[in-house]
């Protein structure tokens, strides 16, 4: 096979297919199902999942919760990127010309940061005047949905997993935004483990790949968390299921479970991409990624190229619904 370059991983997707609004109920999105072995699809919907789950699989899901790491106050935009302590962040700024080396800027009547320093980058090093948890803040903090989807902050719930727990990703994991509670639990009736495994999203995930040979690509890194009780799940595991693809980064991450896991934690860069050979992930669940990205190289590698060629051309063919809010897809 040839070397894949960027252009190889672009698409036409219709712009009716993305998705601006979740399914109601959440297991109600349609479910795409690739068997690898046969290289058939089938069509069905997520609350279906059980039918065509392994039956001694364990789903990893990452329970991390985005943050409201978007604030706007009136024309100016601080996003959090990273939070240095209690009134100190970095973040991308908008617009730029306001906020100079050393300067103070008013943002509202009660609330004005001081630029400490200029990243290479462009980000901004920034004092606030007061800590991120005032309540002064509360009406200018927002959800930090992806600039193709409409924003809509009475969306900001069905932009969390149903079991997300510690705040720190500054976008959702969005395979597990298809799990209800119900579904979880008549998973859980039918035997399905359950474990939970924590990577903050950064926006690394999802910065556009800027260069046609993806080689020279560089994730930014993020930072995941591995309980003693999820250790113990996975070394139990005899076959996992990785809900999305920040539970897949963890565990490639990971030694091969054929070595004993422990507890941990770290900041992982790996970029998966066709060539790579899984040591963890058996099955995946996933959504329907952007042209171009580092996200539908990851499923090239687990599914194969041409295979992810021929299952994307099938979804758009059948009006599947993309991106965040979008329908997902099982790969077996």
């Amino acid at each position: 096979m040839k070397k894949l370059q960027l252009s190889d991983f672009d698409y036409n997707l219709p712009e009716r297919l993305i998705a601006h609004k979740p399914a109601e109920p959440r297991d109600h999105s349609r479910l795409l199902v690739f068997d690898r072995t046969t290289g058939s699809i089938t069509d069905s919907h997520f609350y279906n999942v059980s039918d065509f789950l392994k039956p001694n699989t364990t789903l990893v899901v990452n329970n991390s919760k985005v943050e409201k790491a978007r604030m706007l106050f009136g024309k100016k935009e601080v996003f959090v990127v990273n939070t240095v302590n209690d009134t100190t962040v970095e973040a991308m700024i908008r617009p730029g010309k306001k906020f100079k080396s050393a300067a103070e800027v008013q943002l509202s009547d009660k609330i004005k940061a001081k630029v400490l320093h200029i990243h290479d980058d462009g980000l901004r090093t920034l004092q606030f005047n007061k800590p991120l948890d005032h309540p002064d803040f509360i009406t200018h903090k927002k959800t930090p949905f992806p600039p193709y989807i409409n924003a809509d902050e009475s969306l900001a719930e069905r932009y969390q997993t149903v079991y997300a727990k510690p705040d720190g990703s500054k976008a959702a994991p969005t395979a597990g935004l298809h799990f209800t509670e119900g579904l979880i639990k008549n998973l859980k009736q039918q035997e399905k483990v359950f474990a939970e495994v924590t990577l903050h999203v950064g926006l690394g995930t999802f910065a556009p790949v800027k260069v046609e040979d993806v080689e020279n690509h560089t994730l930014h890194s993020e930072e995941w968390i591995l309980t003693d009780q999820t250790a113990r799940l996975l070394n139990q595991a005899d076959h996992i299921t990785a809900v999305g693809t920040t539970s897949a980064r963890v565990l490639e991450s990971l030694p091969a479970r054929t070595l004993e896991l422990n507890h941990g934690r770290g900041f992982t860069d790996i970029f998966i991409k066709p060539g790579y050979s899984f040591k963890n992930v058996d099955s995946l669940i996933t959504n329907f990624h952007l042209p171009k990205s580092t996200l539908l190289m990851m499923i090239a590698a687990f599914m194969g190229y041409e295979e992810m060629k021929f299952v994307y051309n099938h979804a758009i063919k059948e009006k599947y619904r993309f991106y965040s809010f979008g329908d997902a897809m099982l790969i077996i």
